[in-house]
């Protein structure tokens, strides 16, 4: 029997919780290791039952959840963090996914969305709200013009075409890096030289940049 994808749901809303636990129940291939209603009890249980998944409220009493995330992140715990939050601001978000966060789900849409985050954290993916991600189009556009574009995408070697390309489907550098048998050194290398050609600066440019171009290249 395969193994269950553990789950660790924190958040201090019980009723929050309960929802978030009934959809989870519903696949036979995941199960709740654990709840927690404030950041040190998150931390704790991260440490004890090591989930596989972290489904975390940004809003949590003793450590939010960006300093938890920012623990996550320093102690370099395999944990993937799906962030649920009120917010849609582009500062909030980029400093979720500098922290390590790989899913972004907006509260009043999780029922409808926090399987299909479930699913592609776990294969490697991120997983943006929807309504995020136009914002993100929308107010963080690269504002490259189109003779820009079209150097910049000339310049790409075959390999950071197919990196773009990958990045445009929401693959994280680690995901990347399995798929194509290289380290992720190498990807984040790749990376950078694509933003340096495309002229993207700023945090998760080159993310902003690909899902807004994702059918041009």
């Amino acid at each position: 029997m395969d193994k269950k994808i553990k789950i660790l749901i924190a958040d201090d809303h019980p009723l929050i919780r309960k929802s978030i636990k009934d959809i989870i129940a519903e696949n036979k291939q995941w199960q709740v290791a654990g709840e927690a209603g404030d950041g040190e009890q998150t931390l704790a249980l991260v440490d004890q039952i090591k989930p596989d998944v972290l489904i975390m409220d940004i809003d949590k009493p003793k450590t939010n959840g960006l300093e938890v995330a920012k623990i996550i992140h320093s102690k370099q715990l395999p944990v993937k963090i799906i962030v649920l939050t009120m917010y849609d601001k582009e500062s909030i978000f980029n400093r979720a996914m500098d922290l390590g966060a790989m899913g972004y789900v907006l509260k009043d849409s999780v029922v409808s969305e926090i399987v299909d985050s479930i699913k592609n954290v776990i294969g490697g993916k991120y997983y943006i709200s929807p309504s995020i991600s136009g914002f993100l189009v929308k107010s963080g556009a690269s504002n490259i013009r189109d003779t820009d574009y079209i150097t910049g995408i000339s310049r790409l070697t075959p390999i950071e075409r197919k990196i773009l390309k990958m990045v445009s489907k929401n693959m994280t550098s680690k995901n990347i890096a399995n798929e194509l048998f290289v380290s992720v050194r190498t990807v984040e290398t790749h990376r950078s030289n694509i933003c340096q050609k495309l002229g993207l600066h700023g945090t998760n440019a080159l993310l902003r940049f690909a899902i807004e171009n994702k059918n041009s290249f």
